[in-house]
């Protein structure tokens, strides 16, 4: 947005269900040079982690949000001036100017005392321990809160009350990173200064033991780690989908020492004539979709009182990112249409993208059908979560090489080593029942098992 001769960067729109995001790094400092779409910030939100372009040239003025905070789709971020501004260091927070002393009131003449009874008064009741209040969140004088929802949630599960952590980002706010160092530091608000007068104390027998840690605390030999929002995007969609769908897992065993040969031979003239890595992904991959055309079920959906079959494959490829610590499900739309060569440049397109912050919401939404890739790290066997509204998602494990019993054309036997691999389809037995997926299998691994290149 332009204001005059400044540019505002505010926070996009990233997708309709979004309605916020955190700013997780800023990319550039105020006083450097920015072009138009080159890469300033990254934010991060429930659907998907992404780097944000300027949306204007110049030099970067200011930053109004802070790393780790939360605001709103819409809120302004940052202000970008004309190339050739002189911008000012940014200075440290000064601190909040204290206010002017309050008038004194006039003081109201004493009451007169009551008559004294005529019967003594009852002793007071004893005190009663009230249970302590949240903690509440800082608020300037205009009644806006200086804190973030993210801020706010991990003062209350602490018992931090905001207010007394010294805020560092604009106008005082207390961060994310303030709200990190204060809970580090081992502060809290909750001690209760001793008390004036000498307390009765409890027998012995009676004393209540040592506290311990409490739930969201730190205590010794731990290391407090917030969640990301897309780790809790995570964490809801999978519990979601336990209470919502009736998993079942159903593994077959596949004998892919043919397409193992044909990836040999195809392998450096897609590198050389294409630039691609063609993987077993897909082949699999492939093959599914294949299938799915005789299957239709499991690429189905439950939309109320009804079952959705859809004439598209909307492939899902799960992208583990940040080590493992991440997880992302970007879409090949219309997966159908595609041959061997098409799928392998498309995976390998998404997963670059999905790893390097370039998604967009739109790439991780309109899913039919998931594929998840855990053999890559030597998995065997899993039961992947279905990837809620769909009802099935296929899991590739580990390829290995093992001695099995192979039968010639006379029926006779004999031991070979061939390279095997376990598919696992996790599915929702709402709709998708033992047979029909078992049917969907037993032709996924015939496919792969006879692999015929003039078909793919």
């Amino acid at each position: 947005m332009a204001t005059g001769t400044q540019v505002e960067v505010v926070m996009p729109q990233m997708g309709v269900s979004v309605s916020e995001g955190t700013v997780t790094k800023w990319l550039k400092q105020p006083g450097e040079a920015i072009a138009r779409d080159e890469p300033l910030l990254e934010i991060s939100t429930d659907k998907v982690d992404t780097e944000v372009p300027s949306p204007g040239e110049g030099v970067l003025a200011q930053i109004l949000v802070a790393e780790g905070e939360t605001v709103e789709v819409g809120t302004v971020l940052a202000v970008i001036a004309p190339a050739g501004t002189e911008v000012a260091a940014p200075a440290a927070p000064a601190a909040a100017p204290e206010p002017p002393p309050a008038e004194p009131e006039p003081v109201a003449a004493a009451p007169e005392p009551p008559p004294a009874p005529a019967v003594a008064p009852e002793p007071p009741p004893a005190p009663v321990l009230l249970p302590e209040p949240a903690p509440v969140v800082a608020v300037s004088g205009n009644g806006r809160a200086f804190v973030s929802p993210v801020v706010a949630r991990i003062a209350a599960e602490h018992g931090i009350d905001p207010a007394q952590v010294p805020g560092t980002g604009q106008g005082g706010r207390v961060t994310k990173k303030d709200i990190l160092a204060f809970v580090e530091a081992g502060a809290s608000t909750k001690a209760i200064p001793a008390p004036a007068a000498p307390v009765a104390v409890a027998p012995a027998s009676a004393q209540v033991p040592a506290t311990p840690v409490a739930a969201g605390e730190v205590g010794a030999g731990e290391a407090f780690e917030p969640i990301t929002a897309m780790r809790r995007g995570v964490m809801e969609h999978m519990r979601r989908s336990l209470d919502t769908s009736a998993h079942v897992t159903t593994v077959f065993e596949v004998d892919l020492t043919r397409v193992v040969d044909i990836r040999a031979r195809l392998k450096p003239e897609y590198e050389r004539a294409y630039g691609v890595n063609l993987t077993y992904l897909a082949f699999i991959a492939r093959a599914t979709v294949e299938a799915i055309k005789n299957w239709p079920w499991v690429n189905g959906e439950i939309r109320g009182d009804t079952i959705v079959t859809k004439q598209f494959v909307n492939l899902g490829i799960a992208v583990a990112l940040e080590g493992g610590k991440g997880l992302i499900v970007p879409v090949l739309r219309n997966a159908e249409t595609l041959n061997l060569l098409g799928i392998a440049k498309a995976i390998a397109d998404l997963a670059y993208r999905a790893r390097n912050k370039k998604l967009t919401p739109d790439d991780v939404q309109g899913g039919s059908f998931t594929i998840t890739n855990p053999g890559g790290w030597g998995a065997i066997l899993g039961t992947p979560v279905i990837n809620q509204p769909q009802v099935a998602i296929l899991d590739v494990e580990a390829l290995v090489k093992r001695p099995v019993v192979i039968t010639d054309e006379h029926g006779r036997d004999s031991i070979a080593i061939r390279s095997m691999m376990n598919l696992c389809l996790s599915y929702d037995h709402r709709l998708v029942d033992g047979a029909y997926a078992a049917q969907f299998m037993k032709e996924l691994r015939e496919s792969l098992e006879s692999w015929d290149e003039t078909r793919y």
